[in-house]
């Protein structure tokens, strides 16, 4: 029997190799164009970095190895121009020397990969312009960077490969800016978890330009100048295309094999191809996907190798008479690197279900890496989605810094054999608190999933959240007062949880209520005292605040390239620069180093790692540091914003493979300064507005509007009449007592309704007024209002006046929260202006 292979990498090399090892006797030949097999596709871009040093390394076996191990002729330089079906030939050059010959087979294997997309953008074929899928290519780029030595490059496309070269270029000293044409990177995971992609890139330095295609390239005076289809143009030394690739087809489609629908070789459940003399494997085959029954490409080294052995045990199964084995396909299991992060998928994502309109749910969960008594714990966020009837878990995203593999592995198993929510609620794994916790990250996914379909929870989404009608809403943050105060949903109002069962009173039980904290553990057990109080329509905020924030926030980061961007634009620096920063301050100091207390906060979740400060900090003597490690990814951010409030000192913030390290020193009375703390910057501005005279809320507005285009964080608490200009225009049914009732017939229905403190005249003056506002171009008061809501504005309706007034939330404009002389006396502490109108 003699067995041709076209193609030398995972899918044809596993083939060869496997079919050797079944059958002595039967002839190998395998053909690939380059000049290589079995090398290590995967790891180019780390060679290319520096992290892979031997670039021998790279290869898993050599044509030589094959002959001399396998006894398998291995044609490199050769490549397959034609298949002869008829004939049971295929014609063969020889790229050295340009000679052809016709090869018979009795059966012929396809295995030709796949290759790079090159678009036709104008100026793609420049100089300085690489793309990466051979050892070729990465003999080019690696040689480009350590003859020229670029400052600057840019990555067209944002997928795995592509981040990851971002990374080793950026391990290499070359400042990186990342172009994708999607509004996030990574299109298999879904925009939540891609969200914390964009965050380390920021970190890292990175620039990010998202929702942007390549227009074109030039070229002038050595340097490439990238134009974006929104009119930006970026400068850089060096451009890597990795907007994607395609199957290799078209060899098989000239022979005339069926294609399927995705440009891949169709292919039956043995891997043979329309042509039963003829099968095929790895990056050019479409299958059906085993979730979605959707024709699909598995661009995967492990589906390739797996498809290889399959290959060439029927091969040999047939040859014999004996029964075929089946490919049961791809769920698209995929890992990377990006940074400190490790991102990975199995299954379909919430995206692709959405597009093919298949029912699912979904749930957000937040663990730790290992029990978090333990130390160096940090966080992994899951994202578990399942199917509401049949309890199968349909797909599973992961990103965090440590354990990601083991759990995206744990789920893949169960997605593989079509399990359910149940089995990863109770999948057994090796426990000891170094590697997990006894309840693992992936049984808590599981145990969430159930509560949400047994009816004990309902899980609401961070894009759902801002769908929701804010005017028969109430969302609640059950956190602690301080976590609130470092940030918080808009027209959230804040009951921690330790006080909720005593003021549930405060929160309206005629209207939906979406309850939220950190990560949602909280948020459940406020869900389920509510509910158990009468509540009926209550709901969680699936992964809490953080993932909402994350989602939220403005995604890219486009920054000029430039060496003094790579370090300015990360929230923390790296270890090496942190020890220079620690040994100036040293040197700058006269008097002895501060003793330093070491406070391990890693494995906890915020606000753990706050309060924990909080409390070492209250230990401390005026003058003396501390430093805190943390695993929490809110941290690094969240430590600025305290020290901030609370006139502590921020010496030093950094970040190495996830754990933050923030150096914080507690201060002199007699010295602080302003620049010590953001508390004695008096950068606050606080209006109370008690007054529903028109003139007298237009100058509340217009200072408050001109104070936060000046920066100013803004308050406005509403008290007694004030709380007028807080209504909303349309009129909800509210149940009121014969007092609220009679103040409602007195107060004004709306801002709209305002009346003058001066010459009214029973509207008459109120009416010139607007219009002498309008001729002016002077925006109305309710355009003001929202001017101020838009600039971050806290509006605060006294929850006491409410109550005398008989004014309802309900009655109230959507993004209002309802505090007490607290919360106005809390922002006065910052505020530089003070003013009662």
């Amino acid at each position: 029997m003699r067995v041709l292979i076209v193609g030398g990498v995972a899918g044809g090399a596993s083939t060869a190799a496997r079919l050797r090892r079944l059958d002595e006797s039967a002839e190998i030949v395998l053909f690939e164009r380059s000049a290589y097999v079995s090398y290590a596709n995967c790891g180019l871009p780390y060679y290319i970095g520096g992290t892979i040093a031997e670039r021998d390394r790279l290869f898993v076996q050599t044509p030589e190895g094959f002959r001399r191990t396998f006894a398998i002729d291995v044609r490199t330089g050769h490549e397959v121009l034609a298949i002869e079906r008829s004939q049971r030939s295929i014609t063969v050059r020889d790229l050295n020397s340009g000679d052809t010959s016709v090869e018979p087979y009795d059966v012929l294997v396809l295995s030709p990969g796949a290759e790079p997309i090159r678009p036709p953008i104008p100026g793609v074929d420049l100089p300085g312009i690489y793309t990466l899928r051979s050892v070729a290519d990465t003999d080019r780029i690696k040689a480009a960077i350590d003859d020229a030595q670029p400052r600057h490059a840019v990555v067209v496309g944002a997928g795995f490969i592509g981040l990851e070269m971002a990374e080793n270029l950026q391990q290499r000293g070359v400042a990186v800016t990342v172009v994708e044409m999607a509004p996030q990177v990574m299109g298999t995971v879904d925009p939540e978890i891609a969200a914390a992609v964009h965050r380390e890139l920021a970190d890292r330095g990175a620039g990010l330009y998202l929702g942007n295609g390549v227009a074109s390239f030039e070229r002038s005076d050595g340097r490439l100048s990238v134009h974006l289809t929104s009119g930006k143009a970026l400068s850089a030394d060096m451009v890597i295309l990795s907007i994607g690739v395609r199957p290799d087809a078209s060899l098989a489609r000239e022979a005339g094999l069926t294609i399927g629908t995705t440009g891949g070789i169709w292919v039956d459940s043995t891997l043979r191809t329309s042509d039963a003399s003829i099968y095929a494997c790895g990056d050019a085959v479409e299958f059906p996907n085993p979730i979605t029954a959707q024709p699909t490409l598995s661009l995967l080294a492990g589906p390739a190798n797996k498809q290889g052995r399959i290959v060439a045990d029927n091969i040999v199964a047939r040859s014999k008479g004996n029964a075929a084995r089946e490919y049961s396909g791809s769920i698209q299991t995929a890992i990377a690197k990006v940074f400190d992060l490790t991102v990975a998928t199995t299954g379909a994502s919430q995206s692709l279900l959405h597009r093919l309109s298949v029912e699912h749910r979904s749930v957000v969960t937040h663990s730790g890496s290992h029990a978090g008594y333990y130390p160096g714990a940090a966080p992994l966020t899951i994202k578990t989605i399942f199917h509401p009837s049949n309890r199968r878990v349909l797909g599973a995203q992961i990103v965090g810094t440590v354990g990601v593999d083991k759990r995206i592995d744990l789920i893949a198993s169960v997605v593989r054999r079509g399990g359910t929510i149940d089995d990863l609620a109770e999948i057994e794994h090796a426990y000891a608190p170094p590697f997990a916790s006894a309840k693992d990250p992936v049984n808590i996914a599981g145990f969430v999933a159930q509560n949400v379909l047994a009816g004990r929870s309902r899980h609401l989404q961070w894009y759902q959240l801002d769908d929701a009608d804010r005017a028969t809403t109430t969302i609640v943050d059950v956190r602690s007062r301080e976590e609130y105060a470092l940030g918080a949903i808009r027209g959230a109002i804040n009951v921690p949880l330790d006080q909720l069962r005593a003021r549930a009173h405060e929160i309206p039980r005629d209207r939906s209520v979406v309850v939220y904290c950190a990560v949602g553990q909280r948020a459940y057990n406020a869900e389920r005292i509510l509910r158990q109080l009468g509540y009926s329509d209550v709901a969680n905020l699936s992964g809490g605040y953080r993932t909402y924030a994350l989602a939220t926030t403005a995604q890219g980061n486009e920054i000029e390239l430039g060496a003094d961007q790579q370090q300015a634009s990360s929230g923390c620096r790296d270890s090496t620069d942190a020890a220079g920063a620690i040994l100036a301050d040293a040197l700058a100091r006269t008097e002895p180093a501060p003793p330093v207390l070491q406070v391990d906060a890693c494995g906890l979740q915020c606000p753990g790692p706050i309060l924990k400060l909080k409390t070492a900090i209250d230990t401390l003597e005026s003058g003396a540091r501390l430093e805190l490690t943390a695993t929490d990814p809110g941290f690094s951010s969240d430590v600025a914003s305290w020290c901030n409030m609370t006139g502590n000192r921020l010496i030093d913030l950094t970040s190495t493979n996830g754990v933050v390290r923030a150096l914080v020193e507690k201060p002199h009375p007699a010295v602080r300064t302003q620049s010590d703390t953001g508390a004695a910057t008096h950068n606050g501005s606080t209006i109370v507005v008690f007054s529903d005279d028109m003139d007298r809320a237009l100058a509340s507005l217009v200072i408050a509007n001109g104070a936060a285009s000046a920066g100013r964080q803004v308050t406005l608490f509403f008290t007694f009449w004030g709380l007028s200009l807080l209504k909303n225009d349309r009129k909800p049914k509210v149940r009121k007592d014969l007092v609220g009732r009679m103040f409602g017939w007195m107060l004004p229905d709306s801002i709209d309704g305002l009346k003058l403190s001066k010459m009214n005249f029973g509207g008459v003056g109120a009416a010139l007024m607007k219009a002498r506002m309008k001729q002016q171009r002077v925006d109305p008061i309710a355009a003001m209002l929202q001017t101020a809501r838009d600039a971050g504005t806290r509006l605060v309706a006294c929850h006491m006046s409410m109550g005398v007034m008989g004014v309802a939330r309900e009655e109230l404009i959507d993004g209002v929260e309802i505090g007490g002389v607290a919360s106005y006396l809390e922002a006065t502490e910052t505020a530089g202006l003070n003013l009662f109108i």
